[in-house]
């Protein structure tokens, strides 16, 4: 739910607001966006029977957000731990990495290499290259498939909204530039988009990033910590008659030099116990493309009310390289290349003035080459998984949403997804052998939403996901934590969850309030335990249960034409049943990195003319003190017993010097708080200035 002024407070995800509001000197008034991604169609926000949040290019530039994983750290449900400054994981209602789906464009980004734990590819879109992107928590699987088990992310590239413009050419464009103080930062991105009005639209930007090592209050400067980025794009959307439309995109990015930082001998250890790291070097270079081809449109006169068709095609390029001893050559080189086709179809059709039906099919087949070395000599026991390996997946959906009033609706979906995995080349000690397996999986979902008045609303439901074994669980040999291995498993079955969600509503004109509870029980965990009581390298296997329990709430108060006050508060609690090693007896332990009480409250103030605002924000979390078995062995990340509390101040501005050039300043950890979220490999910031400008035509 949000207000109307494009970028007050979307960090919180209820509230944005409107640019041309603000430019008249209107009051502000109650406007929820519209989202698409909980029901694959448009809907307003306030209707959905799930817990949406949205974040816009707006915000991601007004907030100084640097990353998209960072743009979710105001979200209430998600905490986001960082390995190193170029990775970023969303921890999503307590679940991370490929156990959270991220989609582009509605295109499934993840794939069957996605290693466990906490993942670097959230960071691989550029969020300065989005109009908006959209979070369902806890949303299951039956509308995406395999992996939505804390939620569903999806971002939504740039356009040129050519169906906006009258007939006749058009064009518009931007550039950005953003600096950062503490790390000696650049960003900028350019984009222009011009066409033909109601006919067709081409737009085309590039994103360079040049991130430079950060600095923390104990640290000092973190050395290794930065890295370049560069990105580009292009859309070409095109109106084949009234009511069909054709989409053509590409999208690149490429990462280099992306430094584990707490894994090397830059990171002396030392705040609050923490462990120095060991290895001479240890980072990774990330390449991803994703090209696609789109049909869709809005027949008049037949059984199909709306369609989509997508064919789509991702090239990843993952690679690691260790020097693993400083004082001999002891060096390891991993390598893993995955080519994804896909085809997705959707239909929506009209069973009656209150039924309206989604159904549909998806495909999806990665083609995986990996290859392995040490001290430069290539070799099959060194690659990080198996090669020459195909992943396919095929899913059927439904869904069925029906309006028993002004009020009440109920949507109830099934999916039924069958999934193999042939593994070419794996070796088992003493040479490559071959693998195949294949799991079917049936799913269901069931929420409503009931407005019970002009202002309040409750929905919630059940919802059932789950995930695939992958080839990374399979085959994985694979460096985790500090510094262990991680071996697959080819006797693995997926992991199932179910989902209890009830949240409530209001919305008023100069008042918004959402929140929500869940329960979520975990079957068929697949994670990673000791080989033996003596051992620390690890094996994935499937255990017992797991179960995560929290609350969140979030509001935004216009308690005067020119003040705003917003925040938001969540709680997680939840606990793990594993053995405690290969063969040992079974435990029960907390929920691995789960993120602690947290809270943030900003006060913000906007002239009346409305060119310009400022906004003073406080954010912080409680003591992280229920760690598991491994959480506690990871010396590295997790000081020993608990990562710190931390409260945060920092102050934000905007000023729009002119209709076409806005100004934007902020002064991020006021006090210089040595702080690390959870789970982190490094330390945040100490004092932080950053300076953006953009300029539109």
């Amino acid at each position: 739910m949000k207000f109307p002024l494009g970028f007050l407070f979307a960090p919180y995800g209820l509230v944005s607001f409107s640019l041309a509001s603000l430019a008249a000197g209107q009051e502000i008034e109650t406007l929820a966006p519209v989202v698409v991604t909980a029901s694959r169609e448009p809907e307003n926000a306030a209707d959905s029977n799930q817990s949406v949040e949205t974040v816009t290019n707006d915000d991601m530039i007004e907030n100084n957000f640097r990353s998209l994983p960072e743009a979710l750290a105001l979200t209430p449900g998600v905490s986001v731990q960082k390995t190193t400054h170029g990775h970023g994981s969303p921890f999503i209602r307590g679940f991370t990495g490929r156990q959270n789906l991220y989609l582009v464009d509605g295109i499934r980004m993840n794939n069957s290499t996605f290693r466990s734990g906490p993942v670097q590819y959230a960071n691989t879109i550029d969020g300065l290259g989005l109009e908006r992107f959209e979070l369902v928590k806890s949303q299951g699987s039956v509308l995406y498939g395999s992996d939505a088990l804390g939620g569903t992310l999806n971002a939504m590239t740039v356009s040129s909204n050519y169906l906006d413009y009258d007939p006749g050419f058009f064009h518009h464009g931007s550039v950005f530039y953003r600096f950062s103080t503490n790390s000696e930062s650049h960003v900028g991105r350019l984009q222009q988009s011009f066409g033909e009005g109601g006919k067709w639209g081409l737009t085309l930007g590039a994103t360079l990033k040049e991130f430079g090592d950060v600095r923390s209050s104990y640290y000092g400067t973190m050395e290794g910590t930065g890295y370049p980025e560069e990105n580009h794009d292009l859309k070409f959307e095109f109106s084949i008659s009234e009511n069909h439309r054709l989409t053509l995109a590409h999208q690149y990015l490429d990462q280099d030099e992306v430094n584990r930082w707490h894994s090397t001998l830059e990171n002396p250890g030392g705040w609050e116990g923490l462990s120095p790291g060991r290895f001479t070097t240890r980072v990774y270079d990330q390449e991803r493309s994703l090209s696609y081809l789109r049909l869709e449109g809005e027949p008049t006169g037949g059984a199909i009310q709306r369609y989509r068709a997508t064919l789509s095609y991702q090239d990843s390029q993952d690679t690691e390289f260790q020097d693993r001893n400083p004082a001999s050559a002891q060096t390891r080189f991993g390598e893993i290349e995955t080519q994804t086709y896909g085809l997705a179809l959707e239909a929506h059709s009209d069973l009656s003035e209150k039924t309206r039906l989604l159904y549909g099919a998806d495909y999806y087949e990665d083609r995986i080459d990996s290859r392995g070395s040490r001290d430069g000599v290539f070799e099959p026991r060194r690659r990080p998984l198996a090669d020459d390996a195909t992943y396919q997946s095929l899913g059927l959906f439904t869904q069925a949403r029906h309006n028993y009033n002004d009020r009440f609706n109920t949507a109830a979906g099934l999916r039924y997804t069958y999934t193999k995995a042939d593994l070419g080349k794996i070796w088992d000690g003493n040479d490559d052998i071959s693998a195949d397996e294949s799991w079917g999986s049936l799913v269901g979902s069931l929420r409503s939403i009931y407005h019970l008045n002009n202002y309040w609303s409750i929905f919630g439901g059940a919802s059932q996901g789950f995930r695939a074994p992958n080839v990374n669980d399979l085959t994985g040999n694979l460096t985790t934590r500090s510094g262990a291995q991680n071996l697959g498993n080819l006797d693995l079955d997926p992991e199932t969850t179910l989902t209890f969600e009830l949240g409530g509503r209001h919305e008023q004109e100069n008042l918004t309030l959402e929140i929500a509870t869940f329960h979520t029980k975990v079957d068929d965990v697949i994670t990673r335990i000791p080989q033996s009581s003596t051992v620390s390298d690890t094996v994935t296997i499937n255990g017992s249960e797991a179960w995560i329990t929290g609350v969140e709430a979030e509001a935004a108060w216009n308690f005067s034409p020119d003040w705003t006050l917003s925040g938001f508060l969540t709680y997680q609690y939840g606990d793990s049943d594993r053995p405690s090693y290969i063969g040992g007896p079974e435990i029960t332990e907390p929920v691995s990195r789960l993120s602690p009480l947290r809270g943030s409250i900003a006060l913000r103030y906007d002239t009346p003319s409305r060119d310009w605002w400022a906004e003073a924000r406080l954010t912080g979390a409680t003591e992280a003190d229920r760690l598991s078995a491994s959480d506690k062995g990871d010396l590295q990340r997790i000081p020993s017993g608990a990562t710190p509390a931390y409260l945060t101040a920092s102050l934000y501005a905007g000023w729009q010097a002119h209709s076409n050039l806005q100004f934007n300043l902020a002064l991020e950890n006021l006090t210089s708080e040595d702080y690390r979220i959870h789970g982190s490999g490094l330390n945040e910031s100490g004092l932080n200035a950053t300076l953006s400008a953009k300029l539109t035509w």
